[in-house]
Parts: structure tokens; C-alpha cells; sequence
């Protein structure tokens, strides 16, 4: 059974991953694990392959949802992008981007998408 944590990033990933396809991505696989890490959404924008980190905050009192991502996170976002394609005999450009949403009371919810947010 799912924690509430983990349904709650379930939630946000479907709604990252909603929200991309609405810009034109397409979807191709979802929490891709490997030993160096997880990535939660793998999509398709025209000729390059995304990588897409999603991050999630109940408020921005205590900063954005994009400042979550670490050096260390990055670094693990890039070492598992690059074994993925490895893995895959992926040669066509790629880039991570981070989809990162925030709760706010008077608005619902702000999406952020940050695309070629971290680079190697």
C-alpha cells in the first residue's frame, strides 16, 4: 500500500506528465529505476529524449520547489539519464528538464517547467 507521500508523488507526476503532453511531449515511460536513481517521467520532445525530475511543495514559505533539487540530486538525475541511454543504445540529443509544482491557496497549483534545467 502506498504512503501518502508516495500518493501524493504519484499525483504530481500524472499532472507533470499531463501538463507536458499538453505542450507537445510524448510520453514514454514513467519512474525508471536504476542503481544511481530514479527518473520520474522519460518523454519525447520531437527529436530529443526528456528526462523530467518532478518536485513538489505544499507552500514556498520555506523556498520553491525547484530549489529542492541539490547538486547531489542533479548529479544523480545525470549518471542515471546516462546509463539510461546507455542501456538503451539511445543516440539521439537529450536534456533534463524539472516540472516543478507548488500549492498555493489562492491560485490551486503553479507548475514551473524548466526545461534543459540541469545539464551534465
Amino acid at each position: 500500500m502506498n504512503s501518502p507521500t508516495q500518493k501524493i508523488g504519484q499525483t504530481t507526476e500524472e499532472i507533470a506528465e499531463h501538463y507536458l503532453m499538453q505542450q507537445g511531449l510524448v510520453p514514454l515511460e514513467r519512474n525508471v529505476h536504476f542503481k544511481t536513481g530514479e527518473i520520474d517521467l522519460v518523454m519525447l520532445d520531437k527529436d530529443t529524449l526528456v528526462f523530467v525530475e518532478v518536485r513538489f511543495r505544499k507552500s514556498s514559505n520555506f523556498g520553491s520547489a525547484a530549489e529542492t533539487v541539490t547538486r547531489s540530486k542533479q548529479d544523480k538525475l545525470i549518471r542515471t539519464a546516462l546509463l539510461y541511454c546507455q542501456k538503451n543504445k539511445i543516440g539521439t540529443p537529450w536534456r533534463i528538464d524539472v516540472v516543478a509544482m507548488t500549492h498555493n491557496p489562492k491560485t490551486a497549483l503553479e507548475i514551473n517547467w524548466i526545461p534543459s534545467a540541469i545539464t551534465a
